[in-house]
């Protein structure tokens, strides 16, 4: 059945990154995940040790090829396995390990200047912190949004800073917002987590509600995944925070969707642990599952995404 949502042709009720794409390129588009070999500021001392706590040691890139592999073999490596999927798919080369913009401007231009000649390559996509970007490498990101289809993507992961603190962010809402007003007029995607330790429901609504005021082209909603060999499983299997469950999950889900404006893309409504070193919660295995609730309370609902949204006056 037909979503009486505008940005969907199928039974979404919200603003999917599919959906986008399909429109905008007239065929299906996936991204394809890299490592440039990159670091963090808060890994390697310049703000602090240790990195995220929930993080993996890939950084958040656990579905890329080695770092070691060269752009190229990478992009061919996962690509190969797109393909058993989507044959024939153009592709957004996606720098998602660590912080990519963490790095001299013309170490950057040699890793982007070359994803940008991959075969079937339609745009860029830069995964990076919000404190990580110098004026040079704005400037940068600008002529590159002028040659193609660039989306940079910044980890915020919650505006309250007391859970920052906890999680080793090691930045506050402040600078996060320095950042994206430096990036203003780029396709910027905000990311955030929920079940983040400490985290009430409604901490997690306000965070929704600060991305509403922002206004961002893209947002990624992801659920916490505690993985295996992190600072964040030792406090998991020590019972000092609980996880959602699936139907607090959901519940929480819709409702940021509700306040988010109708025409903000949504990149995903959760996400993927490696299921080899996933702790929990062991329900986020089943990622169709997740989607399919999301869109079942959505349709129970009658509602759909920017039902709640409140305009800024």
């Amino acid at each position: 059945m037909k979503s009486p949502f505008l940005y969907s042709d199928s039974n979404k009720r919200y603003y999917t990154y599919d959906y986008f794409l399909r429109k905008k390129f007239g065929q299906k588009v996936f991204k394809v995940t890299l490592d440039a070999g990159f670091t963090c500021p808060n890994i390697d001392g310049s703000k602090g040790v240790g990195g995220c706590t929930y993080c993996s040691s890939r950084g958040s890139g656990d579905f890329a090829a080695s770092a070691t592999l060269g752009i190229d073999e990478q992009y061919n490596i996962v690509r190969a396995v797109m393909d058993k999927k989507w044959e024939g798919g153009l592709c957004i080369p996606y720098f998602q390990a660590h912080t990519n913009t963490y790095a001299p401007t013309h170490v950057l231009k040699e890793k982007f200047e070359q994803a940008l000649k991959l075969p079937d390559a339609v745009g860029l996509d830069i995964a990076t912190r919000a404190d990580c970007l110098s004026d040079e490498t704005v400037e940068y990101l600008r002529e590159l949004h002028e040659r193609t289809f660039l989306t940079v993507e910044l980890g915020l992961q919650t505006v309250h800073d007391v859970t920052a603190e906890k999680i080793n962010r090691c930045h506050t809402y402040e600078e996060f917002l320095r950042g994206y007003e430096k990036l203003r007029g780029l396709n910027v995607c905000i990311h955030i987590i929920n079940g983040l330790p400490g985290e009430t429901h409604e901490m997690m609504l306000e965070t929704a509600r600060e991305l509403a005021r922002l206004r961002p082209f893209m947002v990624k909603i992801h659920l916490l995944h505690i993985i295996e060999g992190t600072k964040m499983a030792e406090q998991y299997l020590a019972h000092e925070f609980e996880l959602p469950t699936l139907e607090e999950y959901v519940r929480t889900v819709c409702d940021q969707l509700e306040i988010l404006p109708e025409d903000t893309v949504i990149a995903r409504v959760t996400g993927d642990g490696a299921p080899d070193t996933l702790v929990a919660p062991l329900w986020s295995k089943k990622k169709f599952v997740v989607m399919n609730e999301i869109d079942k309370e959505l349709l129970r609902r009658n509602s759909m995404q920017g039902t709640k949204f409140l305009p800024q006056t």
